[in-house]
């Protein structure tokens, strides 16, 4: 298994860091992909990198949370990073429009400027989309010239955005919302395409159940696949070697 979106080194982990990533490699996790946040989760993004080589990867983007209106002095600074190491991805980028709507065109032309480093950087994408699926989907169809790959993670979307979002030529990140009795990916997860499905947990956030509403971590990412698999009636095996495939394609591990 993968773990495609963890945050393992936000200050939730300091206290037991090296238990949690001994705890993801006994369950059979591979890899843990850390996406970046903002200016200040770069340092602690690295350091963790550095401290488990053949496990950690990270990338380098803009979360729209943290996007204001000195928003391209920030991106101006994380563009200048890809010259000073090597990052697997853009991200995690995208649009969200859940907590507050006051930089919303900021937002918006964040998204296109990180697109763009994808392109030049021919790196794949890490999309994050909060109540803006549309707004998402629409600006990234636009800058989608065939060279564009990537994911939405946590996604949690319908069947009709599902496909929209594979027609892009991108992925689906699928992660604890997907053990939610009343998430609603019950009734999409039968009809994905798994050739377009990766693993993610998102920790510390959005623990899968039983450990709903507790901190999320890597090693997690086994109860997402056996719900994957329970759904779409298949062998966990088998699920876990095509999403396995599917992310070391994608950020080409």
């Amino acid at each position: 298994m993968i773990d495609t979106h963890a945050h393992i080194y936000a200050t939730e982990f300091d206290a037991d860091r090296d238990e949690v990533v001994k705890r993801a490699l006994e369950q059979g996790v591979e890899q843990i992909l850390l996406p970046n946040i903002n200016l200040e989760s770069i340092e602690p993004m690295l350091a963790t990198e550095a401290a488990y080589p053949n496990v950690c990867r990270s990338m380098m983007g803009l979360h729209p949370t943290d996007v204001n209106a000195d928003f391209e002095t920030t991106l101006a600074t994380m563009y200048g990073w890809f010259d000073r190491h090597p990052f697997i991805a853009v991200g995690e980028i995208g649009i969200d429009l859940y907590w507050d709507k006051t930089f919303k065109h900021e937002q918006e032309i964040a998204f296109i400027t990180q697109l763009r480093w994808a392109k030049e950087k021919q790196l794949p994408v890490v999309i994050h989309t909060r109540d803006s699926m549309e707004e998402t989907i629409t600006l990234l169809a636009k800058e989608q010239d065939g060279t564009l790959q990537g994911v939405f993670h946590c996604f949690g979307g319908s069947v009709e955005e599902a496909q929209r979002i594979n027609e892009l030529g991108f992925h689906l990140g699928l992660g604890g919302v997907s053990t939610f009795k009343n998430g609603g990916m019950d009734k999409v997860i039968p009809h994905l395409d798994m050739n377009y499905v990766i693993l993610e947990t998102d920790c510390p956030y959005l623990a899968p159940v039983p450990h709903r509403g507790k901190r999320n971590e890597p090693a997690y990412t086994k109860l997402v696949l056996e719900r994957i698999a329970d759904l779409t009636m298949s062998n966990v095996c088998q699920v876990d070697k095509i999403t396995t495939n599917n992310a070391k394609e994608l950020f080409r591990l």
